[in-house]
């Protein structure tokens, strides 16, 4: 776990003023519960629904064939223009443009409906929780699901191909607010998602 992971974990108030909750934890019933503070869950509904915006596939056309309707095939998908929705959605054969193609139109529906649908089971058991989230198995998965994309699009909004640009932050100086603040997030998002890891895995 990161330096930065480990002083979002540790601080009952970080320094970007917000009151950050205790993540994740397995009960001795062997339940997976969150604690959020009010801060944390308008934080996380408010990029969650972003990324619902982000991923949602475009609605076939009425005219589509209707097996290609029924299998997902999407003859209208193209490389998204958008580098970070790229990442989410990568060319499956960088080096061969006509294969990826051909890929792309078979499987990137599926792949954004598969997205969406992990960000509408994190948003929906915010909306139905309190400050306390009991997670099912699959409603955890979802959780992880939409995490890794949330951290990914911030991610390379941030510039992170690698480990080493993420540590290289901590020594620049005369960063701005607002790139500060970002950061504060994707290290928030990358404890968060390892608290949920950890209470995955056997006691």
């Amino acid at each position: 776990m990161s330096d930065s992971v480990d002083d979002v974990e540790g601080d009952d108030e970080s320094n970007t003023g917000w009151q950050v909750g205790a993540g994740f934890r397995r009960t001795h019933f062997g339940r997976i519960v969150g604690h959020f503070t009010d801060e944390e869950r308008e934080l996380l509904e408010n990029l969650v629904r972003q990324m619902v915006e982000f991923v949602s596939p475009a609605p076939l056309d009425a005219d589509a064939d209707p097996l290609a309707r029924l299998v997902g095939i999407d003859a209208d998908a193209e490389i998204p223009e958008d580098p970070a929705l790229l990442r989410l959605l990568p060319d499956a054969y960088p080096d061969d443009p006509e294969a990826s193609a051909e890929f792309r139109r078979f499987t990137e529906r599926g792949l954004r409906e598969s997205k969406l649908a992990n960000a509408q089971v994190l948003l929906g058991s915010l909306e139905h929780s309190g400050s306390k989230i009991t997670l099912s198995a699959p409603q955890a998965a979802g959780w992880l699901g939409a995490l890794t994309d949330l951290r990914l699009t911030l991610g390379h909004r941030l510039g992170i191909v690698g480990d080493d640009d993420h540590e290289a932050w901590y020594g620049e100086e005369d960063v701005d607010d607002e790139i500060n603040a970002l950061r504060f997030v994707y290290d928030w998002l990358t404890w968060m998602q390892e608290s949920l890891v950890h209470a995955l895995m056997p006691s």
